[in-house]
């Protein structure tokens, strides 16, 4: 893809590699690198790259349809919701969101006495040296910071214990194609980023 838009509106965005947010003014020429999956994957003139994501993405001019990932309807916050929006934090490299892919090891949910809710994530990426880590963490702190009752997000991203495919979902591994005891898909999936 290499058309070129200009943003309909100010649109927020997430920087590649570093996470960041930041906000593309309204008339931004940039050019549609890739759309995955609801995401848009977008560069400047300058040749920065950055993140659209659905929520955003009419910015671009693309309405999210049936290929979107939805965000869970607002209700209270338990742990089956926190769980449900993990759920749509997709790998950017694979069809699989981060819980199926084992990335998350722990989530806590804490009431904080001044009111509110505060959420702890421990994750990991599938190696240390993953370009897209902070992006992940950015995502995952958004979409958990949306969340009704929740006045706090922290995210660790740790490497100990080291990831390794046998975290992967038995779905996802049917999915990919992977066995169950090794084997090529295995090999491919652990490779650096």
């Amino acid at each position: 893809m290499s058309e070129t838009i200009q943003l309909k509106r100010d649109c927020e965005a997430i920087a590649i590699p570093s996470g960041r947010r930041k906000t593309l003014p309204s008339g931004t020429v940039v050019r549609l690198v890739q759309r995955r999956e609801g995401r848009l994957t977008v560069s400047t003139e300058d040749h920065a790259i950055y993140r659209v994501d659905e929520e955003n993405a009419s910015a671009v001019g693309f309405e999210v349809g049936a290929e979107g990932t939805e965000q869970p309807k607002a209700q209270g916050l338990d742990e089956r919701l926190v769980w449900e929006t993990l759920r749509t934090v997709r790998d950017p490299e694979l069809p699989v969101n981060i819980v199926d892919l084992g990335l998350i090891y722990s989530c806590e949910i804490e009431s904080l006495e001044q009111g509110g809710s505060r959420i702890a994530v421990r994750m990991t990426m599938t190696a240390p040296g993953c370009a897209m880590s902070d992006v992940l963490k950015s995502e995952v702190e958004g979409k958990l910071a949306q969340l009704p009752g929740v006045s706090e997000v922290r995210v660790e991203v740790v490497f100990d214990p080291p990831w390794n495919p046998s975290r992967i979902s038995e779905a996802v591994r049917l999915q990919l194609g992977m066995e169950f005891g090794g084997g090529q898909g295995l090999v491919q999936l652990s490779r650096s980023r």
